[in-house]
């Protein structure tokens, strides 16, 4: 796993082992960084699920402004902040230890940017969708990585799909402010 571009391009990253952390796949990473490249810079970004803090650390190497990185697995803190460290990154970032819906009903933070790619089996992204709401910027862009067996709803909280990206065993489905409120 490797930083793909911007000031930490080219530096590698450290990943937890076991199978509680699923991390993201460079092609499917490099997809996701195309569809959502001219929305990075100057952007307040929240990596929730963080895992080893690929997609945020990746953020922050590409212009974000700052990055909350939310895990609730200990092992997962200690890798994103090593993870930092080796890219110089640390001083843009925030580690919190917290689950997703302890973090979303206490965080009083406004983002532009959201990456949500919880375990895939624990039926946890529809609520953690839910859950970020109101933490949301009004140009605000929610990215969800999920199996295809997991279906969004079109619209929901006033987002609506943008773009739907399917890589086999990976979907990105990209939200966007302008939808109708349905849930």
């Amino acid at each position: 796993m490797r930083v793909i571009t911007g000031s930490a391009r080219g530096r590698r990253l450290i990943t937890p082992e076991g199978l509680d952390v699923r991390p993201t796949p460079e092609k499917v990473k490099e997809a996701l960084f195309s569809a959502i490249q001219f929305d990075v810079e100057g952007r307040r970004v929240l990596d929730l699920f963080a895992g080893s803090g690929q997609l945020g650390i990746e953020a922050l190497s590409r212009g974000a402004k700052s990055c909350v990185f939310v895990d609730m697995s200990p092992v997962s803190i200690k890798t994103v902040q090593k993870n930092l460290e080796t890219t110089k990154l640390d001083q843009k970032a925030k580690v919190l230890k917290s689950d997703y819906a302890s973090f979303c009903a206490m965080s009083r933070d406004v983002f532009d940017i959201v990456f949500l790619d919880p375990p895939y089996s624990k039926g946890l992204l529809l609520p953690a969708i839910k859950g970020v709401l109101p933490l949301l910027s009004d140009y605000a862009t929610v990215i969800c990585e999920h199996p295809p067996e997991v279906e969004l709803p079109e619209a929901i909280g006033g987002f609506k799909v943008d773009r739907v990206y399917n890589y086999n065993k990976v979907i990105l489905t990209l939200y966007r402010k302008g939808g109708s409120d349905e849930e």
